[in-house]
């Protein structure tokens, strides 16, 4: 049934009175909050090329009896790598719109004759939609052109046919939202891009900082002086403020209308604070929670080479490598060794080998102890797919997916296959002692079903000890949020805050043959902030003796016991943890006792393990006098900076016996004997040891004695 000439008139002159209308839609909740969306001047020409050829590689492909319009395979000429990264995010955007509106604008063509009334080829069908687009939400307003930007052929001749149909594209466009009964076009899309949007429209910005290069302080100070000022939350404000997130130190929070006024500051030029998802923060801080000082890490599908720079500068006063593989080609070696050089990273060897290739025994990841596993994942997470696709590297396909709600039942199975071979690839290096896995997806399938399989099918028959699931990192998470996550996992929902997250960290046991050094151990409860302030680098013997020497009782003891406690903490929860082991698997092996002897040695051969403060102090036997009331016993002696024991010599010299001043709870006077280590001439015992120190029989038993004194026991010389 054809419509006749009067019709038609007629139709075209109730469509004048639909464009005054189309004014008042609104495509998207962004476009409320933006001051500026009165007129749009529309893009230039390379930005339309760009785009089609993005959405020619993303858009949906009908079956061939449901084709409306034919899509060519050719892309369009363009000169998209001389681009700025400001043009390709732009590109991307107007791609991805089309892509959420492509039923509504192959319909608009159709019921406006364009197609196929017009011979339009086929490779300009992609332009022919995205300019579309750019048409309608200008509220078909023409172009406003600069003088300066290359005009592109295929573009004015796309425009002039868009114009030349102005007035039946607004009708079909109004006729269209009448029948869907929608206020606006952005009320047709599902309901899952709706929230998809509107979270991206609040989401702020996370940018970790460079302290290799410089100091949280330094940054915040540097910030102020910008206009920046310091809150709790960034939510809802539109003042240049910022604050600090609550999982991991180092990320700052920025709200997200920022962005470009935070590009052009020298901190970002510098490399000394980058922008990134904070779920990429997450994973590498809980390595860096796992780590003892000479470990070594391999990364798994990186993604952004960010990533592997915060991993390295996190690492940076240890001596651990890094190592990431699957880099396909030698000739990004040279750009990725200058971007590592401008942000500081040293310790960085890069892998060309796809991961699933690598054999577990490869000599040179024999130090390898924890591996960061980041699979590739439908990403249904992420919230503004534009930015997590030019930052981290990932494919276009993360748009075809969100655009229609989420994958297909196929590819999410394909996916879990791929994630759960990664993984357990990842479990067969016997090295190894933990495992960080870490997606940005909310499906179970990819998430909880990938590890709970790796675990249940993972190789008994080894000699290793079994993996198993361990629970969030103390520092990355409160003790509210470790209790809530009774099944061991980390996850952070998609919300108007943050991207979607999950982190899953698998430990196994060490072997019992395979001792624990002191250094070890404090790394890593340094690692877990509970040694706040104390240095754990190397110094010399000589160092070591001269700063003994000048230290004094007192004082020494005060900081023993807060190392003391501060250890007996950390040890108290690595032995819970290891409580929920199974049966079979030995427990960890604890800190060598100072006091215990050689293995082998008689007991008469035991020597003691450190000196006292001063060569003149008496040191008393264990057992010589019980501790005083309201005393606390030490439970841990305190770790020696070395990893070896030191013998001391014995000294020849010996004084008469001499009984002990102190009573015992019984009241009886102790009948143990000890002798007192003599090292220094004779003229100085009356003029360096005090009366007090050197206890006589008619002499009452001093009460204010150190309890040092008591706490270091020292065997019969």
């Amino acid at each position: 049934m054809f419509t006749s000439a009067g019709e038609l008139e007629f139709s075209n002159l109730a469509s004048a009175q639909e464009i005054s209308q189309l004014a008042a839609l609104e495509l998207s909740p962004r476009e409320n909050t933006c001051p500026s969306s009165v007129e749009k001047p529309g893009y230039p020409d390379s930005i339309y090329v760009t785009a089609a050829n993005i959405f020619q590689g993303i858009r949906i492909e009908r079956p061939p009896e449901k084709v409306l319009i034919k899509y060519g395979h050719e892309p369009l000429p363009s000169s998209a790598e001389s681009e700025d990264e400001a043009s390709q995010r732009t590109a991307y955007e107007l791609a991805f719109s089309a892509l959420k509106y492509q039923d509504l604008l192959e319909s608009i063509l159709i019921d406006s004759y364009i197609f196929p009334s017009t011979t339009i080829p086929d490779h300009l069908s992609s332009l022919i939609l995205v300019m579309l687009y750019d048409f309608q939400d200008r509220k078909f307003q023409p172009r406003l052109l600069s003088d300066s930007e290359d005009a592109v052929s295929e573009v004015e001749d796309v425009e002039n046919l868009l114009n030349s149909f102005k007035t039946k594209l607004a009708a079909s466009l109004a006729r269209y939202r009448i029948k869907h009964d929608a206020l606006s076009i952005y009320h047709i899309l599902p309901e899952t891009v709706r929230k998809q949007e509107l979270r991206a429209s609040t989401l702020p910005l996370y940018a970790w900082i460079n302290t290799c290069k410089i100091s949280p302080e330094e940054v915040y100070s540097n910030l102020r002086r910008k206009g920046y000022h310091k809150v709790q939350s960034v939510l809802h404000i539109d003042d240049k403020v910022f604050a600090v997130d609550k999982h991991c130190y180092d990320v700052l929070i920025f709200p997200s209308h920022l962005k470009n006024d935070l590009l052009s500051i020298d901190l970002v030029k510098d490399y000394k604070l980058v922008f990134q998802d904070k779920s990429r923060s997450l994973a590498v801080h809980s390595v860096k929670a796992l780590l003892n000082m000479d470990d070594d890490i391999l990364m798994v599908n990186t993604g952004s080479w960010y990533t592997v720079a915060h991993m390295s500068i996190l690492t940076n006063n240890n001596t651990s490598k890094i190592f990431v593989c699957g880099v396909e080609s030698h000739a990004k070696d040279p750009d990725l060794k200058n971007l590592f050089t401008k942000m500081g990273c040293k310790n960085i060897e890069i892998l060309h080998e796809i991961f699933i290739n690598i054999e577990s025994k490869d000599q040179r990841l024999q130090k390898v102890k924890v591996i960061l596993l980041l699979p590739r994942c439908s990403g249904l997470g992420v919230s503004n797919p534009i930015e997590f696709i030019l930052n981290e590297h990932e494919g276009t396909d993360l748009l075809k997916d969100l655009s229609q709600g989420g994958p297909s039942a196929d590819k999410l199975h394909v996916l879990a296959q791929q994630q759960y071979k990664q993984l357990t690839h990842a479990m067969k290096f016997t090295r190894a002692q933990a495992v960080v896995y870490c997606t940005c997806s909310v499906y179970s399938e990819e998430n909880e079903a990938v590890v709970q399989k790796a675990l249940e099918f993972q190789d008994h028959g080894t000699k290793v000890q079994p993996y198993r699931l361990s629970p969030p990192v103390l520092p990355l998470c409160s003790l509210k949020e470790i209790h809530l996550s009774s099944d061991k996992f980390f996850r952070m929902e998609p919300s108007e805050v943050t991207n979607g997250c999950f982190l899953s960290i698998l430990t196994r046991e060490r072997d019992p043959s395979e001792t624990v050094s002191v250094k070890d151990v404090l790394a890593r409860a340094a690692a877990k902030g509970l040694l706040d302030g104390l240095e754990l680098t190397k110094s010399s013997k000589r160092e070591k003796k001269k700063k003994r020497s000048k230290t004094s009782l007192p004082k020494a003891a005060m900081n023993d016991s807060c190392i003391q406690v501060r250890i007996a903490e950390f040890l108290n929860r690595e032995m819970q943890g290891n409580a929920n082991a199974p049966e079979t698997s030995p427990p960890k092996p604890a800190l060598p006792q100072k006091s215990a002897a050689p293995v082998g040695g008689p007991p008469q051969a035991r020597k003691p393990t450190k000196p006292g403060a001063h060569p003149l102090v008496p040191v008393y036997l264990k057992n010589a006098s019980p501790s005083r009331p309201g005393e606390r016993p030490p439970q841990f002696s305190r770790p020696r900076p070395e990893d070896k024991l030191v013998a001391l010599k014995p000294v020849e010299i010996l004084l008469p016996p001499v009984m002990l001043p102190f009573s015992s709870p019984s009241g009886l006077r102790p009948t143990q004997h000890c002798c007192y280590r003599w090292v220094a001439p004779r003229p100085l015992v009356t003029t360096f040891l005090p009366a007090a120190s050197i206890p006589r029989r008619r002499d009452k038993p001093k009460e204010n004695l150190p309890s040092s004194l008591l706490r270091r026991p020292r065997p019969w010389l």
